[in-house]
């Protein structure tokens, strides 16, 4: 979980930043703090000079923290209030000191937080904690949910894959799935949006497009994916520390992992039937990043040129997915701190089938990019 993209300047999303393919604001996000804001003075979805005024709940977390780090090198988002209960009245700067030299307010608990002179919120907090406070918040605010909330329509899915009950059912009809490239007018037009995953987000730029357009089957799709492990959160556990990671790579999730019925949400939709994938997440040991290998089968006379080709095309007009010339393989080094997608497809040794190769940040295009 694309979308409006505050990782790189700003497609529109929730009527809140300007759309893709604009003159608009071009802010390249870099790991660390920019000290100038870059920006043009046009704009679309705001008047121009005018203030959007931000909260952001969770903003001592590693999304949280790239939300802030997006939004302070935007021209017009102005964040009035941030959140973080264990941080609460500490200075943003000292929780995160490469955004020190930002004009940010301190932390507060989110039971004291004040959306009187708020516009939007950008909710960062723990899977299965956004949706009590969500439904409490006031109906004028735009909201974009960067937990797993609202991305399962289906809300006895959600349960059985999170383990509890949903906890606002009525907010889950009104929310929108917010993958940009996918869903841009219906997000455009929604007050409450859900940030896509970021394995669903690598998996589903190069997919659906190509199930749409029946060029590969649904019968036989595998992926096998990298993540960094800032994926895992930022909360202390024992299966992250440096000395358990380090000089290894480690599977986890095989059987299970709670992204799966999100990519099959997806793709289904786009093949208007029900499809089932063969998904291996891995964690890698290294800060930040992603890869998906996508395995698949071609449709009969398809080739590996021709998925590529529709690829190029459907995403020509998109600036933050990039179709990689001839034989270049994606790299995650190469979209680090990004909103970028790199993407490539390669013809298999096994006659009819390809390979499709996708990386982003993790932590901006799989997540905090993405708004």
């Amino acid at each position: 979980m694309g979308s409006t993209a505050l990782g790189g300047g700003a497609p529109a999303r929730v009527g809140l930043a300007p759309k893709v393919g604009s003159s608009s604001v071009r802010v390249r996000a870099s790991v660390a703090s920019s000290p100038q804001k870059q920006h043009s003075p046009n704009t679309s979805g705001v008047k121009s000079g005018e203030e959007v005024r931000i909260a952001v709940l969770g903003a001592s977390g590693y999304t949280g923290a790239e939300i802030v780090r997006l939004l302070a090198n935007h021209p017009q988002f102005r964040i009035k209030v941030m959140t973080a209960d264990r941080k609460a009245g500490e200075q943003f700067g000292s929780v995160f000191p490469h955004l020190i030299t930002q004009d940010l307010p301190n932390l507060v608990a989110v039971k004291d937080a004040d959306f009187s002179n708020v516009d939007a919120v950008f909710c960062c907090l723990p899977h299965g904690t956004t949706q009590e406070i969500i439904k409490g918040l006031p109906q004028e605010l735009k909201i974009v949910d960067l937990s797993a909330d609202f991305r399962l329509r289906d809300i006895d899915e959600y349960a059985e894959w999170y383990g509890h009950s949903h906890r606002a059912p009525e907010l889950q009809q009104e929310a929108v799935y917010g993958l940009t490239e996918v869903l841009r007018d219906e997000i455009r037009n929604a007050r409450l949006v859900a940030n896509p995953g970021c394995y669903p987000t690598s998996v589903q730029l190069p997919l659906v497009p190509l199930i749409k357009a029946k060029l590969i089957k649904v019968s036989n799709i595998i992926i096998d994916a990298k993540s960094g492990v800032s994926g895992a959160g930022r909360g202390a556990k024992e299966a992250n520390l440096y000395t358990e990671i380090a000089e290894g790579i480690h599977a986890y999730g095989i059987k299970g992992h709670r992204h799966v019925p999100e990519i099959e949400q997806g793709l289904s939709e786009a093949a208007e039937s029900k499809v089932t994938i063969s998904f291996t997440p891995n964690l890698i040991c290294m800060k930040r990043g992603m890869q998906s290998t996508m395995f698949v089968e071609m449709a009969p006379g398809v080739t590996a040129n021709d998925l590529y080709q529709h690829l190029k095309s459907t995403y020509e007009g998109e600036e933050f997915v990039k179709l990689l010339n001839g034989s270049s393989i994606p790299h995650t080094r190469h979209v680090v701190g990004s909103n970028y997608c790199f993407m490539n497809v390669f013809e298999d040794r096994i006659p009819g089938r390809a390979i499709i190769i996708s990386v982003i940040d993790n932590l901006v295009k799989g997540a905090s990019g993405l708004l």
